[in-house]
């Protein structure tokens, strides 16, 4: 039995906000990306290492498309639409996101289109940003770490690694 519209007691109140943490431990970090290609998930390697290396909103990550991202280089940007702003944002992508990239293009498949979304859902189309974040607190509870999780983390991840490391 479903709730009528409105009407989920677990859902946020309107205007209310939902508190995420950073994952402030670097070995959990590496876990998660163990654990990650150990089981040949690329696609989620890949969008976890893009999420923490270059600081975007959710929305944002699963914009990109494979046009974006094809024959890059260590350094190059990658420009993007901000979903807040509305302004374009450049950023430079370092060496782990580019190799976490063309890992995940050669299983994606180099002769993709280059509108195809290069975080596909298993139902065609792109991920949601509720499906991205259920998949964050996933990957959060499989290495242990305490913590309110959520797809908003890794933009945090970044933030907080910048300011203290």
């Amino acid at each position: 039995m479903g709730f009528k519209r409105g009407e989920n007691p677990n859902h946020p109140k309107k205007g209310a906000s939902i508190r995420v943490d950073p994952i402030r431990d670097l070995n959990a970090i590496a876990q998660i990306k163990w654990n990650l290609s150990r089981h040949y998930r690329w696609r989620d390697h890949c969008l976890f290492t893009l999420g923490i290396n270059t600081g975007w909103r959710a929305g944002e990550l699963l914009s990109i498309k494979v046009g974006h991202v094809r024959g890059l280089k260590e350094g190059d940007p990658i420009t993007l639409k901000q979903s807040k702003t509305e302004k374009y944002r450049s950023t430079p992508v370092n060496r782990m996101a580019l190799r976490a990239i063309e890992i995940w293009l050669v299983f994606h498949g180099s002769d993709a289109k280059d509108d195809v979304p290069l975080f596909p859902s298993r139902q065609g189309g792109t991920i949601t940003v509720p499906t991205f974040s259920g998949m964050v607190k996933g990957w959060c509870s499989k290495v242990c770490i305490s913590g309110h999780f959520g797809s908003h983390s890794l933009r945090k991840t970044w933030g907080y690694h910048q300011r203290v490391i």
